[in-house]
């Protein structure tokens, strides 16, 4: 069973910047593909970012420019550094894994971890 944990997240001003962290365990990690999701309240959850096995990457339309995604095999870990953050970036962010396509396998999903944007 894959376990997912994410770290990282918390408040920050507009224009700053965090790095959100996803641990695996429990799966063979360098085969997985990985994204970040987020959901802020009253809204639904969407992709923001995804990297495949073989380090593709694509964003959603609304960070592309300020957050990158990346990943370490070694550590079995996939990042997500957000950069120029506004207040609409506040929101749960949730790391995903799949050995299918992650766009639509149901995959393994991590808690959760906040990020709270202010003006």
């Amino acid at each position: 069973q894959v376990q997912l944990v994410e770290s990282g997240g918390g408040l920050v001003q507009a224009g700053g910047s965090l790095r959100l962290s996803c641990a695996a365990s429990g799966s063979i990690f360098r085969i997985m593909s990985m994204a970040w999701y987020r959901q802020a309240p009253g809204k639904q959850r969407e992709l923001v970012a995804a990297i495949t096995s073989g380090g593709r990457t694509n964003y959603a339309e609304s960070v592309k420019g300020r957050f990158t995604i990346s990943r370490d095999n070694a550590k079995n870990t996939v990042y997500l550094q957000m950069n120029s953050l506004k207040p609409e970036d506040t929101a749960v962010y949730y790391c995903k894994g799949s050995y299918g396509n992650i766009g639509t396998d149901s995959g393994s999903w991590g808690q959760g971890t906040q990020v709270t944007v202010s003006s």
